[in-house]
């Protein structure tokens, strides 16, 4: 899938092993969306060993063994699950079944990692919640455009070394193109895709509360619409909201599926993190009529003003955290309260989020 037509679901970066081969062994299921290539190739990277796929679309599998021929395609979930070998398993499911799946990894003595958006209910938050805590397990999210970004990684650094000084506000911005006949049929349903402040603006929260040190928010304001696609009902083309961190940071994001067709990549997604002593701005996919290359990262603090081209520079350090968390019980790669928190406040702005008519504009 070229830049312009669509998304590069499988980002590569410098294979950084924490395990040797075999020590960590992991499974791929529910081959929905492209994300479970980013997902399996960052755990590799960092030394896991892919054994299973399953997915009951053998076209899928087929798919899948074409980028990973030495995995063994499963028969049933089951079988998966009856593995003992299998530590973790990786799922990119259509959003509304992430959930209950993750549950059942879960009872199954495994832990889970999940595509974002986690959830598409809070029942189902409050249910991985019960047996999250019952089982001892943990459920991870794949926040890539955290996770898998290495301006992103480097940002986080910064902050934590000070370079801007404490962190006010958060701004994101999440474009991306619908390139709707590529789309399964389940994209444009909202109660299998829970909403654009649910989908990818997961995303975004997620960002907010890492970037700003938060460990909760109010969400005070959000809206949803669909301005342009009248022919799809249940889209929502347009969202937007603001929050307040439990610490006084604040934050702004807008998501949309409006990018037009002349950007060379799939979205033009930046953040913005200003402090009481500079701000960084991240220009993650590309810097527009500049550079073609993302992860460029803008840094302006009383040193002076500073332009960092980081791809290939940084690596994806959340993968190898994720895996020594799960073979030591820690939580070095993301915590599970932060997990859950990120996805309860995009529920939370989805459900109050204020709908604007169709045709408003016209």
């Amino acid at each position: 899938m070229s830049r312009k037509d669509g998304m590069n679901y499988a980002p590569q970066g410098k294979p950084r092993p924490v395990v040797d081969k075999g020590e960590f062994v992991f499974a791929a299921v529910s081959l929905d969306h492209g994300h479970i290539y980013g997902m399996c190739n960052g755990l590799i990277e960092a030394g896991a060993s892919l054994k299973w796929v399953y997915d009951p679309d053998p076209a899928k599998v087929d798919a899948f063994l074409n980028t990973y021929p030495d995995v063994k395609p499963a028969e049933s979930l089951e079988q998966v699950l009856q593995d003992s070998e299998i530590r973790l398993v990786a799922a990119a499911a259509v959003p509304n079944v992430r959930g209950p799946l993750g549950v059942r990894v879960m009872e199954h003595g495994k832990d889970y990692f999940t595509d974002k958006t986690p959830f598409t209910t809070l029942e189902q938050l409050a249910e991985a919640k019960r047996v999250c805590a019952r089982t001892g397990r943990k459920y991870m999210v794949y926040y890539s455009e955290r996770l898998h970004s290495e301006s992103a990684v480097f940002a986080g650094q910064l902050i934590q070394d000070g370079a801007i000084g404490r962190v006010v506000q958060v701004l994101g911005l999440g474009p991306h193109r619908l390139n709707a006949p590529a789309r399964p049929a389940w994209f444009f349903e909202k109660e299998r895709y829970g909403g654009i402040l649910c989908d990818i603006g997961s995303h975004q929260i997620e960002q907010f509360l890492f970037y700003g040190g938060c460990k909760d928010a109010q969400v005070l304001h959000s809206k949803v619409g669909n301005y342009h696609r009248p022919e799809y009902p249940e889209l929502e083309d347009y969202g937007d909201a603001t929050l307040l961190g439990d610490n006084g940071v604040t934050h702004y994001f807008r998501v949309d599926w409006l990018t037009p067709a002349g950007l060379s990549t799939w979205g033009d997604g930046r953040t913005v993190i200003l402090g009481t002593d500079g701000y960084i701005e991240l220009r993650k996919y590309v810097d527009i009529a500049r550079d073609s290359d993302g992860d460029q990262l803008y840094l302006v603090n009383g040193e002076g003003e500073t332009r960092l081209s980081l791809t290939g520079q940084v690596g994806f350090p959340f993968f190898g955290e994720l895996i020594l968390d799960v073979l030591n019980r820690t939580e070095r790669a993301m915590t599970q309260e932060h997990a859950f928190k990120a996805a309860e406040l995009c529920l939370l702005a989805q459900a109050k989020a204020i709908n604007i008519p169709g045709g408003w504009l016209k």
